[in-house]
């Protein structure tokens, strides 16, 4: 990690989701935090269910003192009778929502002590945050969303629930996005908005005050360890936005193209769980690859770097919009195959040639088959596109070049003027 400077702002930091020891939103809140305190000082507010994962790993990790030192952990819920019912997406989001609205009441006698208030967590565009009635210079996001998944890819393999969902939430979006009057003052209030990809850029109708910051990232790793065998791995939750069906499809695909030899060396690695676990290996079996296919449902951090260090392939067909594990594999130097979507298909090197035209109707199936054969096959290609995942996880994706992107904006934005008393927003300022 880089050298801290001394400190010379103070960031309030709304971060519902923190806990170093998880990865997705949880771990990126955390090394978001600590990025941000080796150059400010920072007042980070999560949810209390969260202290004493920060705790015990403040405890276990002494080397960061220097920088615990300038992070204040503050701890915010609604009270415990309240919390009962908060199950499920739509539910969750309400409690997200008003929590925002909660939090930015609760701590508002902090606002003279700050000089930026920064929105981090849930990098969600399409719900508000309320930071911006302190009347502070104001940073929301990184901020996205996951895009609607073509129907075609839902297909049979996945339940009518699932698409019936799916189309539930951009709904439920599209209402926030064009409706929300608190979202359209979070959008004119915010001095810089952080975007994980442009397609949220648009969404909010961003023309200036912008810019592009994924929130995936990762740190240094070790180097990679040879292996004469040719691991495809993937990771993440067996559910529909992850796309697991069409992996097992794909190496599918390919592994009945190779030859005896190759065939011996080939495996498919799935790395987590979820409720589509069972039909995912009913899948395999019917497609003749159930002894090459291995699922790993919980596995230590440790033991998870070595298999990425001895990965051949990252295949990850995901409809999201993000995507830490895409991060973590391009850290290892691993070629990642994804959708030229929104998603994993911006955070890969443009130069990669491994990227599959996210249309339902192609022929997508040959298409992944074709990039896992060659990969196996073409020495050269293969050390091109691992040497193209490692410059591009150096240049976009390394966490220590979050401290210095973060901190230019703060710097920028904290020169605009401040008002002393809380913003209650017109109705002109929504119109």
């Amino acid at each position: 990690m880089k050298k801290t400077s001394t400190p010379e702002l103070t960031v309030f930091a709304s971060a519902y989701a923190i806990n170093p020891f998880k990865g997705s939103e949880d771990g990126m809140g955390w090394n978001f935090v600590l990025q941000m305190a080796r150059n400010v000082k920072v007042i980070a507010v999560t949810r209390k269910n969260n202290r004493p994962a920060i705790e015990k790993y403040q405890a276990e990790h002494p080397e960061l003192n220097e920088l615990y030192q300038r992070i204040e952990f503050r701890y915010y819920d609604w009270p415990k009778q309240l919390l009962f019912w908060k199950k499920g997406p739509v539910l969750s989001l309400i409690y997200y929502y008003f929590w925002q609205l909660g939090l930015a009441l609760h701590f508002r006698s902090l606002r003279k002590q700050v000089d930026v208030v920064h929105n981090l967590n849930f990098h969600n565009d399409w719900t508000p945050s309320f930071l911006w009635m302190w009347r502070k210079p104001f940073v929301w996001g990184p901020v996205g969303h996951h895009p609607l998944i073509p129907k075609g890819f839902i297909r049979p393999f996945y339940s009518q629930r699932t698409l019936i969902m799916d189309r539930f939430l951009w709904t439920l979006k599209n209402i926030f996005w064009y409706a929300d009057p608190f979202l359209k003052i979070t959008r004119h209030s915010a001095d810089h908005i952080f975007c994980m990809h442009q397609e949220a850029a648009g969404k909010l109708g961003l023309t200036e005050k912008y810019s592009i910051l994924p929130s995936v990232a990762s740190e240094e790793v070790e180097a990679p360890i040879p292996s004469d065998r040719f691991t495809v791995l993937s990771a993440g939750r067996f559910v529909g936005l992850k796309g697991f069906d069409i992996t097992i499809e794909a190496f599918s695909k390919a592994f009945h193209q190779m030859n005896a030899d190759e065939k011996a060396k080939a495996e498919l690695v799935l790395v987590g769980s979820g409720p589509e676990k069972a039909k995912l290996q009913a899948l395999a079996e019917s497609l003749g690859i159930a002894a090459q296919l291995r699922i790993i449902e919980w596995i230590p951090r440790e033991e998870l770097k070595r298999i990425y260090q001895t990965a051949s392939l990252f295949l990850f067909p995901s409809h999201e919009g993000a995507g830490m594990v895409v991060a973590e594999a391009l850290s290892y130097g691993v070629p990642v195959l994804c959708w030229d979507n929104c998603g994993p298909g911006r955070f890969i090197h443009p130069q990669s040639e491994l990227k599959v035209s996210y249309d339902p109707n192609a022929d997508w199936r040959t298409a992944f088959a074709q990039h896992i054969l060659r990969l196996q096959r073409d020495t050269a290609f293969y050390q091109q596109e691992r040497s193209l995942a490692r410059a591009r996880f150096v240049s976009n994706i390394l966490w220590d070049n979050r401290a210095d992107e973060l901190y230019s904006v703060y710097r920028k934005v904290s020169a605009v003027g401040q008002d002393d008393a809380l913003f209650i927003p017109s109705n002109s300022v929504v119109q």
